[in-house]
């Protein structure tokens, strides 16, 4: 059975350990998956700062991140000296998460990133974020016909109807998602097929530095 795997990563991974009680290793994850499932294609959608980085969204479906891990060290060497403590640790934190990403790449994932834009509500509060909800749900749509079964990382009631959409396909539908943040209608509609994520510390949990 061809299995694909959709992580929501600012869902499932929201708030990372502080909110998940322990830090998730990506490669056993990876490594999980495939054994478990036979997840042949994994996809990771999430957000990433490019600070002033020219990205093209008619032109470009995800963020380069060697191009942007590229711009980030140039900005650090060149302007570093001029940037004051925190400015200067907020594009390093940046710069590492860039890295991060490649390393997902190395495990095997395929990345679907879009930068992080800040929104403004009624009272000018801003808030930080980038919704990949439309590129998942897109992606599970087109490529309904390179597999039979999907695994679903999010607990998102948003992609409950693309998650109908692809039963009423033939494709099998498991979610694997985090219970206490998981919309009551995609439990009932997974049913026997939901996992609780918390319940895979021992396999995922990890242990290095």
């Amino acid at each position: 059975m061809k299995t694909s795997a959709f992580i929501d990563a600012s869902n499932l991974f929201y708030g990372g350990k502080e909110s998940l009680g322990w830090s998730i290793d990506y490669k056993k994850l990876y490594q999980y998956l495939e054994r478990k499932y036979g997840v042949s294609k994994m996809y990771y959608f999430g957000g990433v700062e490019i600070h002033r980085f020219p990205f093209d969204y008619l032109t470009n479906s995800t963020v380069p991140v060697e191009d942007v891990k590229k711009y980030l060290s140039d900005i650090i060497k060149t302007e570093g000296d001029q940037m004051n403590e925190a400015d200067l640790k907020l594009i390093s934190r940046h710069y590492n998460r860039v890295c991060f990403y490649q390393k997902l790449e190395s495990f095997g994932y395929t990345l679907i990133l879009k930068p992080v834009k800040t929104y403004y509500d009624a009272n000018d509060t801003p808030t930080r974020k980038a919704n990949c909800d439309v590129d998942m749900t897109l992606a599970m749509a087109t490529e309904k016909d390179l597999f039979d079964r999907a695994i679903i990382l999010s607990g998102d009631g948003d992609f409950l109807p693309a998650l109908k959409y692809l039963r009423q396909n033939g494709k099998e539908v498991l979610v694997l998602a985090r219970g206490p943040r998981t919309a009551k209608e995609i439990k009932r509609f997974a049913g026997s097929h939901f996992l609780d994520f918390e319940y895979l510390r021992t396999y995922l949990e990890f242990e290095g530095k």
